[in-house]
């Protein structure tokens, strides 16, 4: 079964002046998440980075109090390896769903 990814966007860094722009997001905090349903057991994975935005074109420029969370996503999406985050993601989820190590409990009871 696949599991489902979503981004999280925790926090944006902006620069107050650059140029003729104000409050210009330079950098994004975000988590990408991924779950899986296998019957009646719930896996899931995060990882947590930030990435730093090249120079908006100031032409498609947006203000920074009417962004909407799939702009920045698509920022995410744009500049992001996503299938390798992804890649790894799933590798989690695997490793939940079959570990390598275990504690089983002690033999002598």
């Amino acid at each position: 079964m696949a599991s489902t990814k979503n981004w999280v966007i925790s926090a944006m860094e902006v620069k107050n002046q650059e140029g003729n722009l104000q409050e210009v997001v330079f950098i994004v905090h975000y988590r990408r998440q991924a779950t899986e349903v296998d019957g009646d057991k719930n896996y899931f994975a995060e990882m947590y980075s930030t990435v730093n935005l090249p120079a908006p074109d100031p032409a498609d420029f947006v203000p920074y109090n009417e962004l909407t969370k799939a702009q920045v996503e698509g920022w995410l999406d744009q500049v992001l390896p996503v299938a390798d985050i992804d890649a790894s993601l799933d590798a989690q989820i695997e490793k939940q769903k079959h570990p390598e190590t275990s504690t089983p409990a002690l033999p002598w009871g």
